[in-house]
């Protein structure tokens, strides 16, 4: 790109402050905070509880995951992960990157002012000294000088910086994005190892007394009063359970695995679930009838949000580059030919060299330069409608659950109680010699099944509290 460059004439002080008080403004087109791109309220319907006439967003996303959480235990480690999750470290890490980042930014609008010292020795030899003898010449100087500082004119320095803020603020909600990723993720996990814990446990228990069904069976089988056919049955519901003790006992293990990579450390076994208890939840009821506005208090639509105020604060940058730019260099202080003459009067020394650069042809860099910061804002702004859009969509789905899982709960319930009923009934026919044994089995398997069905529920229950409160965007500490 080729620039004329003038050398302006001296310019006084009073003068270079008013143009350096000029550059106030900047390029960068006026931000409006875009439209929302869903709907006012969010989706009514069957499957969406009513029962409510609204929760402010901020209340929602003001609750600390402090108050949230209740088991004592979920909460150690939770603190826990805060503490040593990776992830985490290295979003905090980002930020005081950013934080820097912007500082540096911020510096250009300032004059960069060095404290300079100089000597210079330089001896001339007689074949080349007008007096044909050797001469040294020395040259001292101490004094303050101003480098290369931009007048910003139009604001190119103020847009970057405003970029820089920008960016800043959008890795803050970052690390907020990843804290209640994080939380969310420790306590699902949790939940998990709860309820595997839990049908762990009913394994066990449906082995023992099945292998007591089984030792009566073949007694019976010896004396000659059961067929082979009831105890091979009672085998495979013996088997069957043992099966499933080692599936939950992998699965148990590769809970606390998973568990233990999210805290980022070993797991202290006083911390570790040992059932998903259906009367006292781990966790807070979170209010119904929420406003589609919760959305906006979520901290990756504000990441995105304030991205998209980098861009456009971008285009202003760009824009400058197209006006022309001026630069002041400077310095004062004192020199002599002797080291200690240097502070004695006629020593003073002062030079300002002030410089225009206008951008006159560059095949249409500058131009192409502004048109790609538009595209860029541009994409942003899609980004932005669409992280609104995501969100919408996932708190719809955690309410579509919620609004129909108690009903679930409750008809799960009832098909346990009903299920428990029918095996004891079955028991004492069979002991009574009017049923045979297969239905006693039957019984049972139906009775396991409805009772592993219940877990499979609660959890979900539980899950969907979890999910709610971090979709609408709860859970950083506060």
């Amino acid at each position: 790109m080729k620039k004329a460059t003038y050398t302006l004439p001296s310019l006084t002080l009073g003068a270079v402050t008013l143009l350096a008080l000029a550059g106030c403004s900047t390029l960068a087109p006026q931000y409006e905070k875009p439209a929302t791109p869903v709907a006012a309220t969010l989706p009514t319907g069957p499957a969406y509880q009513q029962n409510g006439a609204g929760t402010s967003a901020q209340a929602i996303a003001d609750i600390p995951w402090q108050s949230f959480f209740l088991e004592e235990k979920l909460r150690g480690l939770i603190e826990l992960t805060l503490k040593n999750n990776r992830d985490l470290r290295i979003a905090v890490l980002n930020i005081e990157r950013t934080q820097a980042q912007y500082q540096i930014q911020s510096s250009d609008q300032f004059p960069k002012i060095n404290a300079v010292a100089a000597a210079s020795v330089q001896q001339t030899p007689q074949t080349l000294s007008a007096t044909g003898h050797p001469v040294t010449n020395s040259q001292y100087s101490v004094g303050l000088g101003l480098l290369s500082y931009e007048l910003d004119m139009f604001g190119r320095v103020q847009s970057l910086k405003a970029q820089a803020l920008e960016q800043f603020l959008a890795t803050e909600q970052a690390r907020r994005t990843v804290q209640i990723s994080l939380v969310a993720q420790v306590a699902t996990q949790y939940l998990s190892l709860a309820a595997d814990q839990e049908r762990l446990t009913l394994a066990k228990e449906t082995l023992r007394s099945q292998q007591d069904s089984f030792q009566l069976i073949k007694r019976r089988f010896d004396a000659g009063i059961s067929s082979d056919l009831d105890l091979q049955q009672a085998r495979t519901s013996v088997d069957g359970a043992r099966v499933d003790i080692a599936r939950y006992t992998t699965l148990v293990a590769q809970d606390e695995n998973a568990l233990s990579l999210l805290v980022g450390s070993p797991l202290p076994t006083n911390l570790l679930p040992t059932s998903l208890t259906a009367d006292a939840s781990p966790l807070k009821e979170i209010p119904s009838g929420l406003p589609s506005d919760v959305l906006l208090q979520r901290p990756d639509i504000l990441q995105a949000e304030h991205q998209l105020k980098g861009a456009n604060a971008n285009i202003g940058a760009a824009r400058a580059t197209r006006f022309p730019r001026i630069s002041l260099v400077s310095s004062v202080g004192y020199g002599s030919s002797e080291l200690s003459g240097l502070f004695k009067g006629g020593a003073f020394a002062w030079g300002i060299s002030p410089s225009l650069s206008l951008p006159i042809f560059d095949g249409g860099s500058s131009k192409a330069t502004v048109k790609m910061s538009e595209i860029d804002r541009d994409v942003l702004l899609a980004q932005y409608e669409k992280a609104i859009q995501t969100a919408f969509r996932e708190v719809a789905d955690a309410l579509a659950q919620r609004g129909t899982i108690e009903e679930l709960l409750s008809a799960q319930q009832s098909l346990t109680d009903a299920s428990a009923q029918r095996h004891h009934l079955s028991e004492a026919r069979f002991d009574r010699g009017i049923d045979s044994h297969l239905n006693v089995l039957d019984a049972q398997r139906s009775l396991y099944a409805a009772q592993q069905g219940l877990i499979e529920i609660r959890l979900t229950k539980a899950k969907n509290l979890v999910t709610l409160y971090k979709v609408v965007g709860g859970g950083d500490s506060k």
